[in-house]
């Protein structure tokens, strides 16, 4: 029985394919979550770290609190899929599959946009800090919430008129 969208794949081929393609999905950004994490967990063992004022010490520990939760939740999909393995339950790991990835992508620009903000501060300053904090959030929101929700209309309007 063909697939919903016309692929000649059973149900099971599906979830199998649609597991391959999460689980690359988080490889993608794991790499981006290793590298700014491993970035943030150095700062405080640098000379600069003590000139940070207050306000930047706290932003950098909420930086590293959403790495380490960014990070957990990466990785919960593949420890959902080894603690249920062989249960026959694929179907759900991959609907909180796909629900926690979106939480991922999220706390990745999250933890983009805060790092930047924290640079500039110590750089730029503040008032440079909260223009680019803005200009980042209007970016990635555009880039990762309203063009996919637009696109997403886009193909629901076209299968519709199908």
């Amino acid at each position: 029985m063909p697939a919903p969208d016309d692929r000649d794949e059973t149900p099971d081929e599906r979830l199998d394919r649609n597991w391959a393609e999460l689980l690359q999905e988080l490889r993608i950004t794991q790499t981006g979550l290793q590298l700014l994490s491993g970035f943030l967990l150095t700062l405080a063992f640098t000379d600069v770290f003590s000139d940070l004022d207050r306000v930047q010490k706290g932003l950098y520990l909420a930086l590293v609190l959403v790495a380490a939760l960014a990070v957990g939740a990466n990785m919960m999909p593949v420890m959902i899929h080894r603690r249920v393995f062989g249960e026959h339950v694929k179907e759900k790991v991959v609907e909180v599959g796909h629900v926690v990835s979106q939480v991922v992508i999220v706390a990745v620009a999250l933890l983009f946009t805060g790092t930047a903000t924290l640079i500039f501060s110590v750089v730029a300053g503040w008032t440079s800090a909260v223009v680019v904090a803005c200009c980042l959030v209007v970016s990635l929101g555009a880039m990762l919430g309203l063009a996919p929700r637009r696109l997403e209309r886009t193909v629901r309007r076209r299968s519709d008129r199908d």
